[in-house]
């Protein structure tokens, strides 16, 4: 790789670099050829100055050594066209330049900034249309120019700058139509083959061959060029190394169980966690985190063989997320995440308490899990074999957990795999099976190929579960050389707040005073000094001085004098600001615009759009932020600090559960109809249907998930009463909306949820009490658990097969008797009630021949003349293992008392122990002479009791295996 320089003559000069000595940093141009372009040649014998082509040269460097960058790169003059084998690599090296530079610079010849006469008197700009129809978008080469680079900067003719990729990534997705993600530094990989060919459909290059040559980098590979083959035959060999690539790494992702496993499997992105929290936070500052990578912890952690886990814990508000953001970033540079053609892995998670989707340990591995396949695909086949026998309940069932944390172990042990490099942010705020997750970090922590990175506030179960050793460190931001970075940091981030006030931008006293103000309140944290620059950025510069002042120092006294302002404000807005905030903190995921508008019971004038919805969800202070129609908490400790604040929940919070409770029947009873998306036709399957817009369960997805869960916690005893009274507000919306709630989940591919709902609802509500509501929700829960499969599959079939294979006096079946399409004119035979059947179990190819529950309930264990011993999940009926090994009959199997172990005696006269959370085969007794007929584990978990055909009883050791004692007198078998 040529790169250029400014000699100390004002000069240009070439230097050679090869691979291991490229500079680290340096700038690299982008921009359409022109008629007169400086050469390679015209460099060397230095006639570039009178080609008109000079002036782009010029304007790089320029804007290079403004940046502070000593290298630049142009394509016209940085390579030998003349010398074939250098094209050739230039051209299969290039996607890779531009991605490691530090800047890229756009220079658009055909966009200026200078403002023409409009058809008034005014002056009207007009580079934004200009910037829009720009023909550099229409170039095949600068597609790889666009999205490779980590900063693109765009400037016009006149060297003005005209912003980023990340200020005008709206013009470039609308002009492009390339997702705003792939913008925004999402891995390629993310999206299909067929996607990224077409971002270059309408791209065009002098050279038909080059139409595909430049495309290599987006998939990264590389093709030996071969101009005089024509476009048509250049694509061939692309698409046949396309696939080639794919064979070798993600060919089994391209088989629709493949890719249904991990559509099943995600419950989020943590990419797109990450970049949302940044962009709510305003933005990742470099110069806030780069001090961990001085600091002797993390040296040690990342250098040190033995230094596996690094828990960085610190106060609410000091800067943990933006800091691990910050390593991710750095990390990422070196990870497959990024790169390829690297060997080391790196996946990430970030829980958020007040969103149910990320406040769990079971989705803290389903993310970690997610991007480590996304890295290496071959991974997958760790969860496909779980998962071809389960389905999507393997992740959401009771067992999910263990299944899981089985999977996840599994992947860590895979011999293909690297050192993987495993961060979780906010443990704090994993609400759900904390202990776990800690449990499982501290077991993988063992292995040399593993490290973690975990960040949390001081808790005292998270320091014992994570106590200090030799391959433990603690990283605490409260210790004194700790909070001096810190201090430093926030020092950083203020200065950087400041030069975004435009009031003060040329009044240096008033940024000092303001600065010093700021940093002495803030006691070294961010969070503090984000909400003060947030209410400064709605002030008068003569107001700035006064709003600092008067800014309490601590988080806690700055939530008081912000709800205080709430307070303050003109006539309705208060009322409207305390409904906004007590739904957004009460509601278990953050909501929508359109959910909070009625949730909060904002009136219909402002609820019916989400512009004014908005509206109000700014007057509250800041505490709230808004992300693509999603309201956030600004922070979780502004969640803990309104959920114990009057204003906010005057009558209490559980008053507001069941506010929201009952907000959420008067919503779904509202909006929920037969066919609601229209599709008409009841055979068209989930996979068919397209959402509408504007989608008529915007307002109302919330409440079908969550309503009954509102109810349970606003306690029965109160205004719930006469909700769950035979004929309330509870029976009243089943008995009209039932099935048209099914629908709604299924459209919402949520109906496993509804189901839970419904269990929960009948384990809670008391039979003799309420014996007609009770009645209704135990038939509702048979008919769905009954038709769960086609109404997941086929949402209209709630009104057709449901209905009319359910049995006579179904009260569901009953009651709903009219929805029945009227074209069914002759209904089948069917059974007056529910059978006492309440699952069947399919799966063995012959007669079962024993059965067993574990200990727990929650796990059902067959043996079958298959040959085969199955493990079921007793709630939904899913296949978790196949355990296979004897070769004759199953006759008995037992769980042991544990539930941990399984233990089967077969026709083929031994007797196998099972690890029931794996499927692994654990130990085979021999010994009988004849076949095993039943089998059984000591209390203690320590022994295995067999009889046989022999005559004999058999008494093993679970831990060897060796027979304790053979205990004869039998005459038969």
């Amino acid at each position: 790789m040529r790169l250029l320089q400014y000699n100390n003559d004002g000069n240009l000069s070439l230097t050679e670099f090869f691979e291991g000595d490229i500079p680290k940093k340096y700038a690299i141009l982008s921009h359409r050829w022109g008629a007169e372009e400086v050469a390679f040649k015209d460099l060397i014998d230095g006639t570039s100055k009178s080609k008109a082509g000079y002036n782009k040269i010029q304007f790089c460097g320029e804007q290079a050594k403004r940046d502070g960058l000593q290298y630049f790169w142009v394509d016209t003059c940085c390579i030998d066209k003349s010398n074939s084998t250098e094209l050739a690599e230039a051209i299969n090296s290039m996607f890779r330049w531009y991605q490691k530079a530090v800047k890229c610079y756009v220079y658009l010849s055909d966009v200026s900034t200078r403002k023409r006469k409009a058809s008034g008197s005014s002056a009207e700009c007009t580079w934004e249309s200009a910037f829009r129809a720009s023909k550099w978008f229409t170039r095949g080469w600068t597609l790889q120019e666009l999205l490779a680079p980590r900063s693109v900067e765009f400037f016009s003719r006149n060297n003005e700058r005209l912003g980023d990729k990340g200020t005008l990534k709206r013009h470039i997705h609308e002009t492009t139509g390339i997702p705003i993600s792939a913008l925004e530094e999402a891995p390629l990989s993310q999206f299909g083959v067929e996607e990224r060919l077409s971002w270059a459909e309408n791209r065009q290059t002098t050279r038909g061959e080059d139409e595909a040559y430049s495309l290599l980098g987006m998939f990264g590979i590389h093709l030996p060029l071969i101009y005089g083959e024509g476009r048509e035959h250049a694509f061939k060999r692309l698409r046949k190394e396309i696939q080639n690539s794919l064979t070798e790494n993600e060919q089994h992702l391209l088989d629709p169980q493949s890719r249904s496993c991990i559509q099943d499997l995600r419950t989020t992105d943590p990419r797109e966690d990450k970049k949302r929290i940044q962009d709510t936070k305003g933005g990742l500052l470099r110069d806030s985190y780069q001090w961990i990578f001085e600091h002797a912890d993390f040296h040690e952690w990342r250098d040190n063989d033995q230094g596996r886990v690094l828990w960085i814990k610190g106060d609410p508000g000091k800067g943990k997320t933006m800091l691990l953001c910050g390593i991710i970033d750095e990390m990422s540079a070196l990870m497959r995440l990024r790169d390829k053609s690297a060997t080391k892995l790196l996946s990430f998670f970030f829980c958020q308490a007040t969103d149910s989707r990320i406040n769990n340990a079971g989705a803290v591995l389903r993310g970690l899990i997610y991007l480590l396949i996304d890295q290496q695909p071959s991974l997958l086949s760790h969860v496909q074999k779980k998962y071809d026998l389960a389905g999507k309940a393997l992740f959401e069932d009771a067992n999910a957990w263990v299944a899981l944390s089985e999977i996840f172990t599994s992947i860590l042990q895979d011999p293909g795999m690297n050192s993987t490099y495993l961060i979780i942010d906010a443990l704090d705020e994993c609400v759900t099976e904390l202990p776990l997750l800690l449990a499982l970090i501290v077991q993988t922590s063992s292995s040399s190929r593993v490290k973690w990175i975990l960040s949390s506030r001081n808790r005292t179960d998270i320091e014992r579960a994570l106590r200090p050793n030799e391959s433990r460190t603690t990283l605490s931001l409260e210790l004194k050389e700790n909070a001096e970075q810190i201090s430093r940091a926030v020092a950083a981030y203020i200065n950087h707040c400041i030069s975004e006030l435009p009031e003060i931008e040329h009044e240096i006293s008033v940024q000092d005073q303001v600065r010093d103000i700021l940093q002495r309140k803030s006691d070294g944290t961010f969070l503090w000094v984000a909400l003060v620059v947030r209410e400064l950025k709605t002030a008068e510069s003569w107001e700035l001085l006064d709003v600092v002042n008067e800014a309490p120092a601590g988080l806690d006294e700055l939530y008081r004098r912000m709800i205080g302002q709430i307070e303050q404000q003109a006539r309705e807005k208060p009322e409207l600001c305390r409904g906004v905030l007590s739904a957004t903190t009460i509601t278990y995921r953050p909501l929508h615009l359109a959910e909070l508008g009625v949730l909060s019971g904002l009136p219909p004038n402002i609820s019916s759009t989400c512009e004014s919805v908005a509206t109000i969800v700014n007057l509250c202070g800041s505490f709230l932020t808004i992300r693509d129609n999603i309201v956030y908490t600004i922070h979780q400790s502004a969640q803990d600090f309104l959920s114990a604040t009057t204003f906010v929940f005057p009558s209490g919070i559980r008053s507001m559960h069941y506010t929201i409770f009952s907000r959420s029947l008067q919503v779904m009873s509202g909006t929920l109809r037969r066919d609601i998306y229209s599709l008409s036709a009841p055979a068209i399957s989930i996979d068919q249907v397209k959402q509408p817009d504007p989608d008529p369960l915007a307002a109302a997805r919330y409440s079908c998930l969550y309503w009954g869960d509102h109810l349970i916690d606003c306690d029965v005893g109160g205004n719930t009463i006469n909700d769950l009274k035979d004929g309330g507000s509870v029976y009243n919306f089943l008995s009209t909306n039932y099935l048209y709630w099914l629908e709604a989940l299924s459209l919402m591919k949520s109906l496993p949820d509804g189901i839970v709902m419904i269990m929960k609802l009948e384990n809670w509500i008391q039979a003799d009490e309420r014996p007609d509501l009770h009645a209704f929700i135990h038939d509702a829960r048979r008919f769905a658990v009954y038709n769960r499969s086609v109404i997941e599959q086929t949402p209209l079939q709630s009104y057709c097969s449901a209905l009319i294979f359910a049995p006579e006096k179904s009260i569901v079946r009953e009651t709903f008797e009219k929805c029945i399409p009227t074209w069914i004119e002759k209904k089948p035979k069917v059974q007056a009630h529910w059978s006492a059947t309440l699952q069947t179990l399919e799966g063995h190819s012959d007669p079962v021949s024993s059965v067993a529950f574990s200990p727990d309930g929650k796990q059902v264990v067959s043996g079958s003349l298959d040959e085969t011993v199955r493990l079921w999940d007793a709630t939904t009926g899913a296949a978790l293992e196949t355990l296979e090994g004897h070769s004759g009959s199953v006759n008995s199997v037992a769980f042991s008392p544990d539930g941990k172990q399984v233990v089967s005696g077969s026709n083929n006269r031994t007797v196998r122990l099972w690890d029931a959370t794996t499927g692994a085969a654990l130990q085979t007794l021999e010994g009988h002479s004849d076949q095993v007929n039943s089998v059984a584990i000591s209390p203690d978990g320590k022994q295995v009791v067999s009889g046989s055909g022999d005559e004999t009883v058999r008494l093993w050791d679970t831990i060897t295996g060796a027979t304790l004692q053979t205990l004869e007198g039998h005459s038969d078998p």
